[in-house]
């Protein structure tokens, strides 16, 4: 078994930047010859997640009113009476989703649906520069 560590550099718009990362991720376990294992994907920082979804427009747009249902921007947030920083609700939306996913690689592959796509979400409410961490544990082609 080996370890792979590699990071993802992005740029983000603001509110609800969702952004398709799985090309970035099976780039690199095909870089490293992974065969089998898995790949951690983590984003540093409290306003941003990793999720799975149907990269596809009707769904985006499902998935951002739906988070504008459940964590909507335009109430009061403690955390902006307190920093005056007016991102309450990113902090919020991030928690509810997390920061990491795990996914299998299986024969040099990811294990995800056809129509699964790995995404990064960014709730703040200003353009960011993000990274994005990628560990792979696995087993190396032969």
């Amino acid at each position: 078994m080996k370890i792979f560590f590699e990071t993802i550099h992005l740029s983000s718009k603001d509110r609800i930047d969702i952004i398709d990362i799985t090309n970035y991720i099976e780039t690199i376990v095909t870089n490293n010859n992974v065969r089998d294992g898995y790949a951690l994907i983590f984003v540093p920082g409290s306003t941003g997640a990793l999720t799975t979804i149907e990269y596809e427009s009707g769904v985006l747009n499902d998935l951002k009113k739906a988070i504008e249902r459940i964590v909507p921007d335009d109430i009061p947030y403690e955390h902006d009476l307190r920093w005056g920083d007016g991102n309450g609700f990113s902090h919020v939306r991030a928690a509810l989703l997390g920061p990491s996913l795990n996914i299998p690689i299986k024969s040099g592959k990811l294990l995800r649906g056809t129509w699964q796509q790995i995404v990064f979400i960014d709730f703040d409410n200003r353009p960011r520069e993000r990274e994005i961490i990628v560990q792979i544990l696995g087993e190396v082609k032969k």
